[in-house]
């Protein structure tokens, strides 16, 4: 049976032990024997010993050193491109660092790209479901759109023990076959941080190819991202400046993605976030 090759694509940046803990659970996963895997970790500028400890503890893991400027998607991309020149692998698979992969997730993707053969006779995206390691509530995986009127909302989708379709995907478990890369490419450059996963799996969807959350969860991965709105007690300024940095709601990308996707949606959007930025007392009393 020929061989099938997985390139494992994360970046990090000065959060050593979640990093290192990450690796580790992707090296005790259940790799069918069919499979190769290669790592590809862009360590983007960290100074906490990432790059010393990961090297000890994983030395099959091929590093790309990052300036510190380049962020999630940043990150991501270096890795991928690092990945492509390589060879042509027949998967990508992308892992956030703060994910504790559970042992059968890649066998829980592969039962999403067998069901994509069946049902659609293409390969695809496979988002694997997370959850709060505490709480046991789904954090990311794939979502639906919801559409009413003017509003456009997503809903988050509870893994279960079948594949389904999604409108969305996160990219915290994401497997991405070659053909997929082949005709959309890897993530846009114009995304510096968040978003570039979801403009991706938009794309898929406008291409005709599927995307599914994988059955059952794969893995831990604690929501991290906070409230997407600043309280009154943040001067006007500083919340202004938190709306258009690429951690806090990276103004222009979005307006970017919203116009490409959503352009209907696009003064409702444009609104919502004036109103976080100007009103935040708002979001303080109702999503409290």
């Amino acid at each position: 049976m020929q061989k099938r090759n997985i390139a494992v694509l994360l970046t990090c940046h000065n959060r050593k032990n979640k990093t290192i803990a990450c690796l580790a659970s992707l090296y005790r996963a259940i790799i069918p024997p069919q499979y190769t895997v290669d790592t590809f970790l862009t360590d983007d500028g960290s100074t906490d010993g990432t790059d010393e400890a990961v090297k000890e503890l994983f030395p099959q893991v091929k590093i790309i050193h990052g300036n510190g400027s380049l962020f999630w998607a940043g990150g991501m991309r270096l890795a991928w491109k690092t990945a492509i020149k390589e060879k042509p692998y027949d998967v990508y698979l992308l892992i956030n660092d703060d994910v504790i992969l559970h042992q059968n997730f890649i066998l829980n993707l592969l039962k999403a790209d067998a069901h994509s053969l069946v049902e659609t006779g293409r390969q695809g995206i496979y988002s694997g479901g997370t959850v709060d390691g505490i709480t046991g509530q789904v954090t990311y995986g794939g979502a639906l759109i919801k559409q009413n009127h003017f509003i456009l909302t997503t809903q988050k989708l509870v893994p279960t023990s079948y594949p389904q379709r999604c409108d969305f995907a996160n990219a915290n478990v994401l497997w991405i076959s070659r053909c997929v890369v082949d005709k959309i490419g890897i993530f846009e450059e114009r995304y510096t941080h968040g978003i570039a996963d979801y403009d991706y799996s938009r794309q898929a969807v406008r291409n005709n190819i599927p995307v599914w959350l994988a059955p059952d969860v794969c893995g831990v991965c604690n929501h991290d991202h906070g409230k997407n709105w600043k309280s009154n007690d943040m001067p006007i300024k500083e919340r202004i400046a938190w709306m258009k940095s690429p951690k806090g709601l990276a103004y222009s990308e979005y307006m970017y993605y919203i116009r490409k996707h959503f352009p209907f949606y696009l003064p409702y959007s444009l609104i919502m976030l004036w109103m976080k930025i100007f009103f935040p007392f708002i979001w303080n009393r109702f999503k409290n």
